[in-house]
């Protein structure tokens, strides 16, 4: 991502400006307005023009922002704010900003009808006997036609939540979160005083006064949002039609954008995002807490968070900064989460937060071997695609030639890339690392948003390694990693070896920050900031690398295929197109025979156990992804729960093949650790318990497994060759 200072080259007269001290000064907004439709207009990609088909579409995206759940406002509501659905593109020119008067309005008079029926509906306690049935997918829902109507929505959604908060208390009873995630050098947490346990009705009573507390306090904080919260949805409801990485941060999230461009903070380690009314993990990131602990994943769902042993706050409806806020916090402290799981199983974890550099992913390897093979494949783990552009002798090109050399001097006959849940980085690091494995040549073309081209290459002639190399990716492989494996593919230097695709995030952002020049005089740090796409990655074959990502030479089953966050699920995201080719020079030392390659894979894969429960676990994800009513009876729930965690736990991934032996891997592990002497007794354990835990995952790893033997096979195919050859 590229960072840039916009310059505010307006139509507007400046000069009205000048004297204005305020930051809530109404011509701010006027003025926010116009330098965003500048900006997206001259500098995005797409090349669009925010007109009256743009406000249109963007006034659905409006609603969403406004009630995704569609349990607010009737269609009535809807119908009233339709008049100004074609209004969005003047109304940020004019910045008379009617569409977000009328919007909250009408916001706030249907919270404070929810608020009136909780009070209402929670005098007494829920049936749990009867047939009822809610839809939790809000697409497959419509808003409903009148008051009497969404009374008894609201007494649906206010059921079904004490219903889940009932059988929390139970198996709270039943099962206390260990927290996991801390160093070992992290002091334990303090005992908490157990509770008594409580009988049925205690627990009934228990959940139905922290449902209607937890509702009053959603409602409050809904009823809080202000015009800036409503300015927020209405710029992200226009900027959401240019494409999904392009947005407008606020003021108040500048701090978040600010620490994900530095990277540090102190929390769990987690990239989150809304999803409808919930908050969805998107992104683990490597080497934090929850990294460590492995039990919160993507496309988990927060329900709620707590700190410690306190009462949870519910996370439904909340915005994201919102939630983040609750779930960040000082070193070692514990935050206790409610999560729900893709199957629909409610599990609470616990995690100790850590200082977590988001920048700090650094590659790894070891030495990998079957104890029946002669074949030693060196092994690279590559997180992320990281770079300090204030300290150059930190980047992630460095760091992977380090540990070819190492490899190397281990004799290995092979090597494995792994690039699995690599979101990308540095584009320059994609460049120079490409370079490590060819001789010279263009590794990707960047297109901008007039059409220029510019070719980026390899100019360096030494080769790090130029044995057989196997990649790996899966469906988050994204941007740099789609880049240095879309190179390799094209030059045939290495195979690919994966789930079925790529993520397919070909594109390029800018920051354009406003709280530059005279604007920080008048407004104060308050005017914000706006992401926008303004390059397209290409192949070196002109083929993009958006929207379809690289299709692996071999594919194998990918636990994560069941997920539905690539590129080409995300709404207006940019299309795949082709450019021009440029020449290159394919790699010439040696060819790899795919199809052998792919007949001798598909061949074990069929008959290996562990790629069978994979299969079997994306079968029944997908099929459980699928079943959006749930039931509010009682019985009914807890016998789908008993079958969902019967599943989960015949459905495990946890076996290891003990045949593989790990070695090699010590100086790897402590590179990037700067620990004084004096203190190495003190992190012995702490890194003994992270050798044992690599070598456990690597073991685990099935994919990882069958790279093993792709790479003996093409190392075995080689060998052939060249004995025939010296005949």
């Amino acid at each position: 991502m590229k960072r840039l200072c916009l310059v505010l080259v307006l139509l507007l007269s400046f000069n009205a400006y000048s004297q204005a001290k305020d930051p809530k000064d109404p011509r701010r907004e006027k003025l926010i307005g116009n330098i965003l439709k500048n900006a997206l207009e001259t500098y995005h990609y797409r090349g669009i023009k925010i007109n009256d088909e743009v406000s249109q579409k963007a006034f659905q995206q409006y609603l969403k922002k406004i009630d995704g759940s569609k349990q607010f406002l009737t269609k009535s509501d809807i119908k009233e704010l339709e008049a100004y659905q074609f209004q969005m593109d003047d109304e940020m020119v004019s910045g008379d900003y009617v569409l977000i008067e009328k919007g909250l309005a009408v916001i706030k008079k249907r919270i404070a009808l929810a608020e009136g029926l909780r009070k209402e509906l929670f005098k007494k306690q829920f049936d749990f006997n009867g047939n009822e049935t809610l839809e939790l997918d809000p697409e497959k829902r419509d808003w409903v036609t009148d008051d009497t109507k969404l009374k008894a929505n609201w007494e649906i959604v206010f059921k079904q939540a004490t219903l889940n908060k009932y059988l929390s208390l139970i198996d709270e009873q039943t099962e206390k979160p260990v927290a996991k995630g801390a160093k070992a050098s992290t002091k334990p947490i303090k005992k908490v005083k157990v509770e008594k346990k409580l009988t049925d009705a205690e627990l009934r009573t228990k959940a139905h006064e922290s449902v209607s507390k937890r509702f009053q306090k959603i409602f409050e904080r809904l009823a809080a949002q202000d015009r800036e919260d409503q300015m927020d949805n209405f710029y992200n409801s226009i900027t959401a039609i240019f494409d999904p990485h392009t947005n407008y941060l606020p003021s108040k999230k500048k701090e978040d954008f600010d620490i994900d461009i530095t990277g540090k903070l102190e929390g769990i380690g987690a990239v989150l995002q809304e999803d409808g009314s919930f908050i969805k993990v998107v992104q683990i990131v490597p080497g934090g807490p929850a990294w460590r602990g492995k039990e919160l994943e993507t496309d988990d769902v927060i329900l709620s968070v707590a700190q410690g042993a306190k009462e949870a706050v519910d996370l439904t409806d909340m915005k994201v900064d919102d939630a983040v806020r609750y779930i960040r916090g000082k070193k070692g402290t514990e935050v206790r989460l409610t999560i729900k799981k893709v199957d629909g199983s409610r599990k609470i974890i616990s995690i100790i937060r850590d200082e977590i550099e988001v920048a700090a992913s650094f590659a790894k390897s070891s030495v990998l071997q079957y104890k029946d093979s002669d074949v030693k494949v060196g092994y690279i783990q590559l997180p992320k695609f990281y770079r300090d552009f204030e300290n150059s002798k930190i980047n992630c090109t460095d760091d992977v030639r380090k540990e070819i050399e190492r490899l190397k001097k281990a004799k290995v006959d092979a090597i494995v890339l792994d690039l699995r849940n690599n979101g990308g980085g540095a584009l320059e690091d994609a460049r120079l690392m490409s370079g490590l494995f060819i001789e010279k040549g263009p590794i990707v073309q960047v297109k901008n948003h007039m059409g220029q081209i510019e070719v980026l290459e390899d100019d360096d002639t030494s080769v790090s390694y130029d044995g057989p190399l196997v990649v790996l990716q899966n469906r988050f492989s994204a941007s740099a990693s789609e880049i240095l494996a879309g190179a390799m593919q094209d030059y045939g230097r290495a195979v690919i070896v994966g789930g079925d695709f790529s993520h397919g995030k070909g594109t390029v952002q800018a920051v354009l920050d406003l709280n530059r020049g005279p604007l920080v005089s008048i407004f104060g740090e308050t005017m914000g900031a706006l992401k926008v796409t303004i390059q397209k990655f290409y192949r070196v074959t002109g083929a993009s690398t958006q929207y379809k990502g690289i299709t692996p030479d071999l594919i194998l089953p990918d636990i994560y295929s069941y997920v539905e966050s690539r590129e080409k699920d995300l709404e207006y995201s940019l299309p795949w197109d082709q450019i021009q080719a440029k020449p290159f020079s394919k790699w010439n030392k040696f060819t790899y025979n795919v199809p052998d390659l792919k007949a001798k894979s598909a061949a074990r894969v069929k008959v290996n156990p562990r790629f069978a429960k994979i299969n079997r676990n994306v079968d029944y994800l997908n099929k459980k992804k699928k079943e959006t009513i749930v039931s509010l009876n009682l019985k009914k729930v807890q016998d789908e729960e008993a079958a969902t965690k019967k599943m989960a736990e015949e459905l495990k991934l946890e076996d290891e093949d003990k045949t593989v032996m790990v070695t090699n891997f010590e100086d790897s592990l402590k590179a990037h650790e700067n620990i004084r002497p004096a203190d190495m007794k003190k992190w012995a354990k702490d890194f003994e318990q992270r050798k044992d835990e690599w070598i456990k995952t690597l073991r685990q790893d099935a994919v990882l497994g069958e790279s093993m033997m792709i790479a003996g096979d093409i190392v075995k195919s080689l060998k052939t060759k060249n004995t025939a050859s010296a005949k």
